[in-house]
């Protein structure tokens, strides 16, 4: 007689899968170049810098699956991106570890231009210039930035290019100033780069004031040598200009309780007791999403200890100014706030500021000065946004001066 087939209760069969070995490790951290805050992609985050401490939990080899970062394909781009990332992993001072954003697209962007100079308003390490001054022989740069540790860096990196090559230590809204100064007669002004916000070196070393994860002074000074701090905004500011702050420089949804917290809690002395009171002024649910809750607040005060949203329009005009016919214009802003100005700078330019209705001849006499290279902003490719998370938040905007004066429409 045939005896039927073993059967199992569904009891049973779940127990069975319950207890069969998972394979893999049970917790996968994420990647240590991760970072939750909205701060500069201009550089990789380094172990100490600000990494995720989320950590996604694997429950089985198809959850896995899931979680594995796609392939990507080898292409032209992947391949220029890592010779880019092998090159500036090797730096000049290992404490200024720098990997331009978008490389492979700004020494494309100014390849056209007529010779000349082309001033690089946020030098930093000088990734992006001594790229341009590698790849296009026909360039020299002026570089300006106005933290001296990242001039130190940017020199020793620029030392190879000889007189093709100079920076100057000042804000960038001194640019006009600065190239009346340091240009040679006749020869011209044929680019201008801007690649905003803060530095990963700055980040990481704690003695600055920036992070929220390392704790220290409250600073955040760009330029050391400049007078007001954050400590001056977090303890001197009241609560209404406060919430102001962090509304308009950080999109803070809960901008009046933490600016409340902050003037109970005060004084305030370092990064670590200001991250804590944003994190309990926060209610507990907004806190498990979003990242860093600290993380806006951060951003805000940083902006407004360093004026940053007010001097940006100003460099912005002189840099578009001080063209030359052909000369070429590129920014690689990394928040709303810094997207809308150069939107609205690079726009106003474009039309001259005309008031005309739109469709029609223009009467009011406007006159453009720049074209757009394309609608839109472009963003980094998928291969280097994998090699430098950082670098996910970048928009990247670029203009042409116009050959001579045309009307709007």
């Amino acid at each position: 007689m045939t005896l039927p087939p073993p059967t199992h209760s569904r009891k049973d069969r779940t127990t069975r899968r319950s207890t069969s070995p998972v394979e893999g490790p049970l917790i996968r951290s994420l990647s240590d170049h991760t970072m939750e805050g909205p701060y500069s992609a201009r550089f990789p985050s380094s172990p100490v810098g600000e990494t995720s401490r989320r950590a996604p939990v694997i429950r089985g080899a198809a959850d896995e699956r899931a979680h594995r970062p796609r392939r990507l394909r080898r292409t032209r781009r992947t391949r220029s991106t890592e010779r880019v990332a092998c090159l500036m992993d090797r730096p000049p001072d290992p404490d200024f570890a720098h990997r331009p954003v978008m490389a492979d697209e700004i020494v494309e962007l100014f390849a056209p231009v007529p010779a000349g100079w082309v001033v690089d308003a946020t030098l930093g390490g000088a990734g992006h210039a001594s790229l341009l001054l590698e790849a296009h022989s026909h360039l020299k740069v002026l570089g300006l930035d106005q933290d001296p540790d990242a001039l130190v860096a940017a020199r020793s990196r620029l030392e190879p290019f000889g007189d093709r090559a100079r920076s100057v230590r000042t804000r960038f809204d001194a640019l006009a100033e600065v190239v009346a100064q340091e240009l040679p007669p006749g020869e011209p002004v044929v680019g201008a780069l801007f690649d905003l916000g803060v530095s990963s070196p700055q980040l990481d070393r704690a003695e600055r004031g920036f992070s929220y994860r390392l704790d220290a002074p409250l600073d955040m000074r760009m330029d050391p040598a400049a007078t007001r701090t954050a400590a001056d905004v977090v303890n001197g500011y009241d609560e209404a200009d406060l919430a102001r702050v962090l509304r308009d420089h950080g999109d803070e949804r809960f901008a009046a309780r933490i600016a409340k917290a902050v003037v109970a809690a005060r004084p305030v002395a370092t990064t670590g007791e200001l991250a804590e009171i944003v994190r309990l002024a926060i209610p507990a649910a907004a806190r498990r999403r979003g990242g860093h809750p600290a993380k806006r607040t951060f951003q805000a005060i940083r902006i407004e200890v360093n004026e940053e949203l007010d001097v940006l329009p100003v460099a912005l005009e002189a840099a578009i100014d001080a063209l030359a016919p052909g000369g070429r214009v590129a920014v690689l802003s990394y928040h709303s706030g810094e997207d809308r100005i150069v939107k609205r700078v690079l726009r106003q330019a474009e039309t001259g500021g005309c008031t005309c209705p739109p469709g029609l001849p223009c009467a009011c006499g406007a006159v453009a000065t720049v074209r757009p290279l394309r609608r839109g902003g472009r963003t980094p490719s998928p291969a280097e946004v994998a090699a430098n998370p950082r670098a996910a938040s970048a928009r990247l905007r670029a203009a042409q001066k116009l050959p001579t004066v045309e009307a709007t429409r």
